[in-house]
């Protein structure tokens, strides 16, 4: 009798978690960022179900979906039609379809397109489901070796004035730092990774899980430029920084106005906890500057 209870539950398990992936929305779903077989069995099976897949590029999508057979309509949807895409494939949706989102690689919505149609789905209340799978932000921070606590940035500024600006701003950041580099900008941002992220190291990430896959690290003291322009999209991981115990800034005017605006809902003990993880700010001066603000009101 166990054993038959135990089948039966078993049953009931897989046709709860098959039936999910037969409803109608919108599926978000992940595809390999480099080899084609680092693809999940449940990818594949919503891909074949889908009536519509919606793709970047569908020259590149094409190869995926050939490989495993998947003969779903494409549609192409990137980020020069997205807006213009949207009323159509929100009607799809509402009739019933099962509609699946996938990028050139990795995930849809980040540092792709996507995020628009999901944003307009949650206003019309229409179903998302997320299909988990191949990252290249998680890959590239597991072999880095450096904090597993990171900012992912995405793609960094094209003008030259806003590349300096964030720079300037992400090497306030104590944590581990990701982004992507085109291949084409790498040798021209260097000069500026060196004057920002002084003391730090740094991991190039290329062709991740492909035939010429290549990590190089470096100081990022020592960074020169590269002597053959790399193939393919970096992923770049830059290391956590050095905090030296026994000196610390002071805070700025922008802590002091991020402070005047928490004092009223957090506590002391919060608001100084929050600075100091993202500050090389002591303790004692944001506790002291709080129970000031405090006293004043």
């Amino acid at each position: 009798m166990l054993v038959l209870y135990l089948l039966s539950l078993n049953m009931i398990i897989k046709s709860k978690s098959i039936s999910k992936d037969n409803e109608n929305g919108l599926y978000l779903v992940s595809t390999p960022i480099g080899n084609l077989k680092d693809i999940t069995f449940r990818a594949i099976e919503v891909l074949k179900k889908s009536s519509y897949i919606l793709c970047e590029d569908t020259r590149v999508s094409k190869n995926l979906l050939d490989k495993y057979d998947i003969k779903s309509k494409l549609i192409s949807n990137h980020k020069f039609n997205e807006t213009k895409n949207l009323s159509k494939i929100i009607e799809l949706l509402k009739s019933g379809e099962i509609v699946s989102l996938i990028s050139d690689a990795g995930t849809p919505s980040i540092s792709d397109p996507g995020a628009i149609l999901v944003n307009e789905c949650i206003k019309k209340n229409i179903k998302i489901i997320p299909i988990p799978g191949p990252s290249a932000v998680s890959t590239a921070v597991s072999i880095s070796g450096f904090s597993e606590k990171f900012f992912f940035y995405g793609f960094l500024p094209d003008k030259k004035q806003n590349l300096l600006n964030e720079l300037k701003k992400l090497s306030q950041f104590n944590n581990s730092l990701v982004f992507f580099i085109s291949p084409k900008k790498i040798n021209k941002i260097i000069p500026d990774l060196k004057n920002n992220f002084m003391g730090r190291k740094i991991v190039f990430c290329r062709e991740i899980s492909k035939l010429y896959e290549e990590f190089v690290r470096k100081d990022i003291d020592d960074l020169k430029p590269f002597i053959k322009e790399p193939k393919g999209e970096l992923t770049v991981v830059i290391s956590e920084k050095k905090i030296d115990k026994n000196s610390s800034q002071e805070l700025s005017e922008s802590d002091k106005s991020i402070i005047n605006k928490m004092i009223d809902i957090f506590s002391v003990k919060e608001i100084t906890n929050f600075i100091n993880q993202n500050r090389d700010i002591s303790k004692k001066e944001i506790y002291n500057y709080c129970l000031k603000l405090k006293n004043e009101k």
